[in-house]
């Protein structure tokens, strides 16, 4: 599960932040996970919830905001909404296609005290 790491990942963002920051406790997480991203948004919860134990965020809401995958024909230079990877170009169905969003994690916000 990719998932454990990727929550590591953001307490770690968020230690960080919090060390230059000044902050001593995190009440919400806003986390962007683009539907491309292959992060499984239950899993991630749980894994968010376990990581931050004992520390700055424990208890922090993670509130995600999905984002939509996006893609450009490299043949055709059509733009499209994309829902799985390696879909063909409905314009020219050339597979080449390059993805344009929608397949990355980031830390959007913190809300902090």
């Amino acid at each position: 599960m990719h998932e454990m790491s990727l929550a590591e990942r953001v307490l770690q963002i968020i230690d960080d932040a919090a060390c230059v920051q000044g902050f001593t406790r995190v009440r919400k997480v806003w986390l962007e996970i683009g539907q491309l991203a292959c992060v499984e948004q239950d899993s991630m919860r749980f894994c968010f919830d376990e990581v931050v134990r004992d520390c700055v965020a424990d208890g922090a809401h993670l509130e995600i905001i999905d984002t939509a995958g996006r893609g450009r024909c490299v043949k055709c230079a059509f733009e499209m909404p994309i829902v799985v990877l390696h879909e063909a170009c409905p314009n020219c169905g050339s597979h080449e296609i390059l993805v344009t969003a929608g397949d990355a994690m980031r830390v959007m916000e913190l809300e902090v005290e």
